[in-house]
């Protein structure tokens, strides 16, 4: 669990910074004054001077903010990059023991199996109604936390081909219907259960 709350750690960073990517864009190409107002027209005639002309040349955005815009949108674009890298080093290590935890439950299983039909061990075995004799694992907490990593591991797959996905779309292009999307459903983690959370959690405590 402590990848899956790195995971989680990279989640909350990326959201800050799709955020911000966001707030940079929408700064970036938001609509100029309307020139043709002729309340416009009159203000500028008031005060013609170089720092005016110096405004309306950049876009009516100072030159400043702008950089500053600009700088702020490719950081971010970079982080999140960075970290949608790192969260697929971490699903990478998940499927790992999602195998590994498999590998050893069957071996377990395999295991106590044979000792069943060896020993013929009374406690792992029930009768059932019909007289025959059907095997019951000796470790069934064992089968429970395989089936919770590997259910974890599945929604935290999904999270992250969503993130992966929204990353990759991220362009100057982008609408802002389309930015506000994003910024929802990477808050929302819609792939993630946090009950069956808290229950991985309570698992391993």
């Amino acid at each position: 669990m402590a990848r899956v709350a790195k995971f989680e750690d990279l989640a909350a960073a990326g959201n800050r910074f799709l955020v911000n990517f966001r707030q940079a864009l929408e700064f970036i190409r938001r609509p100029s004054i309307d020139k043709t107002s002729t309340i416009f027209e009159k203000v500028i005639k008031a005060n013609n001077t170089d720092r005016i002309q110096s405004y309306i040349n950049a876009g009516y955005v100072h030159p400043s903010s702008r950089a500053e815009n600009l700088n702020k949108l490719n950081t971010s674009h970079v982080q999140l990059l960075n970290i949608t890298s790192k969260a697929k080093d971490i699903i990478n290590e998940l499927e790992f023991l999602v195998e590994d935890v498999q590998l050893a439950i069957e071996a377990a299983v395999s295991e106590s199996s044979q000792d069943y039909h060896t020993d013929l061990d009374l406690e792992a075995a029930t009768c059932s109604e019909e007289g025959n004799v059907s095997f019951v694992p000796k470790k069934p907490g064992d089968v429970d936390y395989a089936i919770m990593v590997a259910v974890v591991y599945s929604m935290v797959k999904q999270d992250y081909v969503m993130q992966e996905k929204i990353v990759s779309s991220l362009s100057l292009k982008t609408s802002s219907g389309e930015l506000e999307s994003y910024c929802l459903m990477w808050s929302l983690h819609p792939f993630v259960n946090d009950e069956i959370m808290h229950q991985a959690w309570s698992l391993i405590s």
